[in-house]
C-alpha cells in the first residue's frame, strides 16, 4: 500500500552531492520551495508546525522479561532499526498494511484519547492514561510500573561505536547520559523548535483487551527516557494488548507512527478538539491511501525517497488553501516567464520605445546591484567555484587556441586565446548585466573564422586587416541591435531553437575532435603486422645510386628486438620510405618513432573513459559524497592531467601543442596592433560588411541564446538579467579583439552553465532521505573576475604548463519506454514527428556548414526560429506545450488562469498539469565534458 503525499518521481541520490547549506538572509527562497516537513513554504508560514520527529518504542522479551526498545523512527520518511546489523536502515517511503490502520482506528476509537493534557511530567502522563475505570488497581500498578521503564535507544554516533542504553543505566543520572545524547548526529540536524511524538506498542500476556490511548499535550514537555533525543514531546500514543498471531500491535505501532508523519494528519491532529476530529483525520488518509495488489511487489524491498515531492496544498482543508492560494499562484507565475511564455514581458523585455532604451533600464537595474555583487562573493563555495571554472577556463583556452591555430595557419594561437581570454573575459565580468556568463570562444565563432580565413587565402588577401574590418562592422550591427532594442526578439528563442543550437556546439566539437584524430593517422600511420612498416623491403645504404638491394624481415635465432617476426631495423628504410612512414633521414640511417598515432589514439581513449567514469562516480554509492562531488565536477580535468602524465611517464612521442615562451604575438612579424589595410585595396573595407552582416547574426544568435538558458525562471535569479548591457559589452569586446588580432568571444553556454551550477545555493538537508532545497545561485561578480585574472597569470607560466530522450524514443520498443509526461498527453507518433522535424533541421545545418555555402550558415540559425513558428500549423497548441514551449502569441489561446491547469487538460490529467508548473531545480542537460 502506497502511502498519499510520497509521490511516485524518479528518485536519485543526486542531492548528497550537491552543496548543502544554511539559507541566506540575504536572498531567502523563492515561491514554492519545499519545506522540511514538505509542505510549501507557504503552508508551513500559515500553520506554524514545528517539524515533528516520530520514535516507535515496540515491548518485546514477552514472557521471559520485557522491555522496551526502539525499532523505528519517522522524520519524512521512515528508518527502521535492523536488529543483525545493529545499524538504522537507509530513509524510506513508508509501506503498511490496510488492516493495521483499521485495527487503528478501532483501538482509538473505543479507547483514552486526551486532547491538551496538561500533564508536567512522565509520571503524571502515565497516570493519567491508566487511570480508566476498566483497569484494576493491580492492573494499573503494573502498567504504570512497566510504561515508566527506561527504553533501549539505539544511538549511531560518528566515529563511535553504536551506543545502547538499557536497563543496567536505570539509575544514572542526566549528566552521565548527557554526553551520550548530545552525540546523536539526527540532533545536530533537526531545526530549532522540533518537536518529538512517542508510540509504545506491544503485547501483554497480563491484558484481556486491548488498551489504546492517544494523547496531545497542551504543552510539549520532555520526556527523554521515551525518545532517544532530548525534545519536548508534543503527542504520546499507546497501543498494547494481549498476544496475537503476526505482528498486529507492532503493525499499529508503525501506522501511528506514519500518521503522525503525514503533514495533512498532523495538521488536523494538532487541531482537533473531539474524538471525531481525530477519526476524521484518519479516514481522510484511508481516502487518499493508494493499495499494491500482493505478488505483484517485493513486500521486502524499501523504497527510496523521491527526488521531487508532489504539492501538499490540494490535501489541505479549504481554509488553508484560501491563503495560501496567492503564494502558489505567484510560484506558477514565476514559473511560466519563461516556460510558457508571459502574458506579461519580464522588466528585461519590455520595448521602451527609445534609442538604446533598452541599455540605459539595463544599466540602472544592475547598478543598485553592483556593490553586493562582490560582498555576495564572500563565501567559502566561492573559491572552490573559482577553482573549477578556472581549470575548465584554461582547458578551454589552450584547446580553442589550437583549434584556431589549425584553421588560420599560425595567424593566431594558444598565446592570443590566453590573452584575449583573460582580457575580454575580466572586462565582461565587470561590465555585463550577467556577470554569471564566462565568455570564450565558441564552435560555431571558430567555424566562421575558418571560413573567412579560408575566403582570404583562396583570394590572396591579407587575412588580420580583413578580419579587423570585419570586427569593426560587427560591432557597429551590434550597436544599432542595442540601439533598437532587438533582444526582445529572446522571446521566441523556445527550446527547440536552444536544442538545435546546443546540438550543433556539440557536433563541432565531437567533429572537430575527431578529424584532427584521423589527420594525425594520416600523417603516422598504425603499424600493423604485414603492412609496409612491419614485413617491408628494406634498401641497405651503400648500394648505389640507381641499383636497390631489398630484402625481407626473417626470423634469427637471436634477443635483438629488431629480429622479432614483424619488426625490421627503421635505419635501413629509404630516404623517401622514411619519411612516408614519419620518420627522419639522419644521413645513411633513418630515425623514426613508430605507433604515434597508435599511443595517441590509447591516450584519447584513455582521457575519453577516464573522464566518463569519473563523471558517473558523482551519482554512484562508492566513496563520501564529498569524494564523489570532487570526482564529478573535475572530472574533465582529472582525465587530461592523466592522459599528459602518462605521455610525460612512459616518453611518448605523441605531438605536443606549442605553447610560446615569449609574450609575443603568433605570428612571426607583426606587432599588437594590427594594421587596417596591409596589402589589402581600401576597398575591402567596405566589402567587409557582407560577411560582418552574416557573423552579426551569428554572434546575436550564439550570445543570446545563451543568455536566455542562463536567466531561466528556474534559477531564480534575484538580481535580474541584462540582454541589452551584455550585447553592448560584446560590441565593444569585438572592436578591442579585432584591432588585436584577438579572438572573437561570445558567452560560452557550457562553461557557463557549469560556473551557475558550481554556485548553486541549496537549504541543509535536516530530514534523512530528504533532498536539500534549491534557493537559488549565488549572484556576483568576483568569481569570474578572478577566474579571468589567473587565466592571464598563466600565460606567463607557460614554460611549465529534452532531445536525447526523444531521440531514444525512436529506437524503443513502444513497452520499454520511460513514462514520460509528454507521452501521456502526445501521441507517441506526434513525438516523433516533432523529433525528426529537429533532426531534419540539425543535419540542414550540418550539411550547410560542411559545403562551400557554409559562409551562410547563421542564417540558417536564425531560420530555426522561423521554422518553430512554422510548426504552429502542425502541431496545437497543447502538443507544444508539452513538446517545447509556447511562443508569446501562442500564449492567446491558453487560459490566464494559470492557478487551474486542470482547464487545458481532461479526465485524471490534472495531477501531471499540475506537475508542469510545479518550480523545481533546474536540470542542467549540457555536461561541461
Amino acid at each position: 500500500m502506497k502511502l498519499p503525499g510520497q509521490g511516485d518521481f524518479e528518485s536519485s541520490d543526486a542531492h548528497e552531492n550537491a552543496h548543502s547549506e544554511e539559507p541566506d538572509s540575504g536572498l531567502g527562497p523563492g515561491p514554492g520551495l519545499n519545506g522540511p516537513s514538505g509542505i510549501d513554504i507557504g503552508e508551513s508560514q500559515v500553520s506554524k508546525d514545528p517539524l515533528l520527529f516520530i520514535q516507535l518504542n515496540e515491548l518485546l522479551g514477552w514472557p521471559q522479561a520485557l522491555e522496551w526498545r526502539e525499532t523505528g523512527r519517522w522524520l519524512l520518511f521512515e528508518e527502521k532499526l535492523d536488529m543483525g546489523a545493529g545499524r538504522w536502515s537507509a530513509p524510506h517511503v513508508p509501506t503498511l498494511e490496510l488492516p493495521s490502520l483499521q485495527k487503528l482506528r478501532s483501538l482509538l476509537a473505543e479507547g483514552i484519547v486526551l486532547l491538551d493534557c496538561q500533564a508536567q511530567s512522565l509520571l503524571e502522563l502515565v497516570e493519567q492514561v491508566v487511570s480508566g475505570e476498566s483497569l484494576s488497581p493491580e492492573l494499573r500498578g503494573q502498567l504504570q510500573a512497566l510504561l515508566l521503564q527506561r527504553p533501549q535507544h539505539h544511538i549511531q554516533t560518528m566515529g563511535i561505536r553504536p551506543c545502547r542504553e538499557s536497563n543496567a543505566f536505570r539509575k544514572a543520572s542526566r549528566d552521565e547520559d548527557a554526553p551520550l545524547k548530545h552525540q546523536n548526529p539526527l540532533r545536530q540536524k533537526l531545526p530549532a523548535g522540533a518537536e518529538a511524538a512517542a508510540v509504545l506498542a506491544g503485547e501483554l500476556g497480563f491484558l484481556e483487551q486491548p488498551l489504546g490511548a492517544f494523547v496531545r499535550l497542551r504543552n510539549p514537555i520532555v520526556l527523554e527516557p521515551l525518545t532517544e533525543m532530548i525534545l519536548p514531546s508534543r503527542f504520546f500514543c499507546l497501543l498494547l494488548g494481549p498476544p496475537t498471531l503476526g505482528r498486529s500491535y507492532h503493525e499499529m505501532g508503525r501506522a501511528a507512527a506514519v500518521l503522525l508523519s503525514d503533514p495533512q494528519f498532523q495538521w488536523s491532529v494538532r487541531r482537533a478538539s473531539h474524538l471525531p476530529d481525530l477519526l476524521a483525520a484518519l479516514d481522510a488518509f484511508l481516502q487518499e491511501v493508494t493499495a499494491l495488489p500482493p505478488g505483484r511487489w517485493d513486500r521486502t524491498a524499501r523504497i527510496p525517497p523521491p527526488k521531487y515531492l508532489p504539492s501538499q496544498h490540494k490535501r489541505f482543508p479549504s481554509k488553508l488553501q484560501e491563503v495560501t492560494s496567492l503564494s502558489r499562484q505567484s510560484a506558477a507565475l514565476a514559473e511560466d516567464k519563461h516556460h510558457h511564455g508571459p502574458h506579461t514581458p519580464i522588466p528585461e523585455l519590455q520595448r521602451t520605445g527609445r534609442l538604446f532604451g533598452g541599455l540605459i533600464q539595463d544599466v540602472r537595474r544592475k547598478a543598485c546591484w553592483y556593490t553586493s555583487d562582490f560582498l555576495d562573493a564572500l563565501h567559502p563555495q566561492c573559491f572552490s567555484a573559482v577553482f573549477y571554472i578556472y581549470l575548465a577556463t584554461v582547458t578551454n583556452a589552450i584547446t580553442f587556441g589550437g583549434l584556431l591555430g589549425d584553421a588560420t595557419e599560425g595567424a593566431q594561437g594558444v598565446l592570443e586565446s590566453f590573452l584575449g581570454t583573460a582580457v575580454a573575459g575580466a572586462a565582461f565580468c565587470l561590465m555585463a548585466g550577467q556577470p554569471l556568463t564566462i565568455l570564450s570562444s565558441t564552435g560555431p565563432v571558430l567555424v566562421f573564422e575558418r571560413l573567412l580565413f579560408s575566403f582570404s587565402r583562396d583570394y590572396s588577401l591579407d587575412y588580420l586587416p580583413f578580419r579587423l574590418w570585419v570586427g569593426i562592422w560587427v560591432a557597429a550591427f551590434c550597436l544599432a541591435l542595442v540601439a533598437t532594442e532587438a533582444s526582445l526578439l529572446v522571446r521566441y528563442f523556445t527550446r527547440f531553437t536552444e536544442e538545435g543550437f546546443c546540438a550543433l556546439i556539440s557536433l563541432i566539437f565531437i567533429y572537430d575532435a575527431m578529424g584532427k584524430m584521423l589527420n594525425l593517422i594520416r600523417a603516422y600511420p598504425i603499424q600493423r603486422p604485414g603492412s609496409s612498416a612491419y614485413g617491408c623491403f628494406c634498401q641497405y645504404p651503400g648500394t648505389g645510386g640507381n641499383t636497390s638491394e631489398w630484402t625481407s624481415a626473417k626470423l634469427k635465432d637471436t634477443e635483438d628486438i629488431l629480429s622479432v617476426p614483424g619488426l625490421v631495423n627503421a635505419s635501413f628504410l629509404p630516404p623517401p620510405e622514411c619519411i612516408r612512414q614519419g620518420g627522419h633521414p639522419l644521413g645513411p640511417s633513418c630515425h623514426t618513432v613508430p605507433d604515434i598515432a597508435f599511443f595517441s589514439l590509447l591516450l584519447f581513449f584513455t582521457s575519453f573513459l577516464c573522464a566518463i567514469a569519473l563523471k558517473h562516480i558523482k551519482n554512484s554509492r562508492f566513496f563520501p559524497s564529498v569524494v564523489r562531488k570532487v570526482l564529478g565536477d573535475f572530472s574533465s580535468v582529472l582525465a587530461i592531467l592523466l592522459g599528459c602524465g602518462l605521455d610525460a611517464f612512459l616518453g611518448l612521442a605523441t605531438p605536443k601543442l606549442l605553447v610560446p615562451t615569449e609574450f609575443k604575438p603568433t605570428l612571426s612579424g607583426r606587432g599588437w596592433l594590427v594594421s587596417p589595410f596591409g596589402a589589402n585595396p581600401w576597398w575591402l573595407s567596405v566589402a567587409a560588411a557582407l560577411p560582418a552582416l552574416l557573423l552579426s547574426i551569428l554572434i546575436f544568435m550564439d550570445q543570446q541564446i545563451t543568455a536566455v538558458i542562463l536567466n531561466r525562471a528556474e534559477y531564480r535569479l534575484q538580481k535580474g538579467a541584462g540582454f541589452h548591457l551584455d550585447l553592448f559589452c560584446v560590441a565593444v569586446l569585438m572592436l578591442f579583439t579585432s584591432a588585436l588580432g584577438l579572438p572573437w568571444y561570445v558567452s560560452a553556454t557550457v562553461i557557463s552553465l557549469a560556473h551557475i551550477d558550481s554556485l548553486r545555493r541549496e537549504s541543509k538537508a535536516c530530514i534523512p532521505g530528504e533532498a536539500p532545497n534549491f534557493l537559488g545561485i549565488r549572484e556576483q561578480r568576483l568569481t569570474g573576475l578572478v577566474v579571468f585574472v589567473l587565466t592571464g597569470v598563466s600565460i606567463f607560466l607557460a614554460p611549465v604548463l529534452k532531445f536525447v530522450k526523444r531521440v531514444q524514443l525512436l529506437l524503443m520498443p513502444r513497452k520499454h519506454q520511460p513514462d514520460m509526461l509528454l507521452l501521456r498527453h502526445v501521441p507517441l507518433s506526434r513525438v516523433h514527428l516533432f523529433t525528426a522535424i529537429q533532426l531534419a533541421c540539425l543535419g540542414l545545418l550540418w550539411v550547410v556548414k560542411s559545403t562551400p555555402a557554409a559562409i551562410v550558415f547563421p542564417l540558417m540559425l536564425l531560420g530555426l526560429v522561423a521554422i518553430r513558428k512554422a510548426l504552429e500549423w502542425v502541431f496545437s497548441p497543447q502538443e507544444l506545450l508539452w513538446l517545447d514551449e509556447l511562443m508569446p502569441e501562442e500564449e492567446e489561446t491558453i487560459p490566464e488562469n494559470r492557478s487551474e491547469p486542470e482547464h487545458l487538460f481532461s479526465g485524471n490529467d490534472s495531477e501531471d498539469s499540475e506537475l508542469m508548473y510545479q518550480p523545481k531545480a533546474p536540470e542542467i542537460n549540457i555536461s561541461v565534458n
